[in-house]
């Protein structure tokens, strides 16, 4: 895991246009050590397909819908936490790694639209994923995998109602609840 304790923070979620994207973000964060994404936006739906996902496939993750961004990171800078903004503008990552693998207690922000000014004075390094245009689920997944202490692409989850085995050729999923292994599962 890439620090004790990390979240994601989703800013701008618009349910139409951004419903796929903000899932993945949620996704990708589960998948690479994050332990839940805070969503400042009303998606309830969201929320219930990624926990869905985190009870099927194992893990903790966990996805608090409708938050206050401005409250969250108050509340978590409050607590001894640090916050890391992800945007296009800021340090390259290269260079603000060290420092923020040091973080036991880390937030990532990321935005759909817009991000309001207020972010870049309330995050403690504003973070540039490659100084271009791209996917905010790239930048997350590069973020936590360049962040990391152990190579997230090995992390097992426990507890999920499926298991994937990796295979060479094929795929074999085992349905934990049965017991059975069909390799066109999933």
């Amino acid at each position: 895991m890439p620090a004790k304790k990390i979240v994601i923070l989703r800013l701008g979620h618009r349910p139409q246009r951004d419903k796929r994207i903000t899932t993945h973000v949620g996704l990708t964060a589960r998948a690479f050590g994050a332990e839940g994404m805070l969503l400042a936006s009303e998606d309830s739906k969201l929320a219930e397909n990624i926990n869905d996902v985190s009870e099927r496939w194992g893990g903790d993750f966990y996805v608090k819908n409708d938050v206050n961004w401005k409250s969250e990171i108050r509340k978590w800078k409050d607590e001894g936490g640090k916050v890391c903004h992800l945007s296009m503008y800021g340090v390259n990552l290269p260079d603000a790694v060290a420092q923020i693998s040091q973080c036991e207690k880390l937030m990532i922000v990321v935005g759909a639209e817009k991000v309001p000014f207020e972010i870049y004075e309330l995050a403690d390094w504003n973070v540039a994923v490659g100084n271009q245009p791209h996917s905010e689920v790239a930048a997350v997944a590069v973020t936590l995998d360049r962040i990391a202490t152990t190579d997230p692409l090995r992390n097992e989850f426990q507890g999920g109602e499926l298991t994937i085995v990796p295979e060479k050729c094929g795929k074999k999923v085992i349905d934990n609840r049965s017991g059975s292994n069909d390799g066109n599962n999933g």
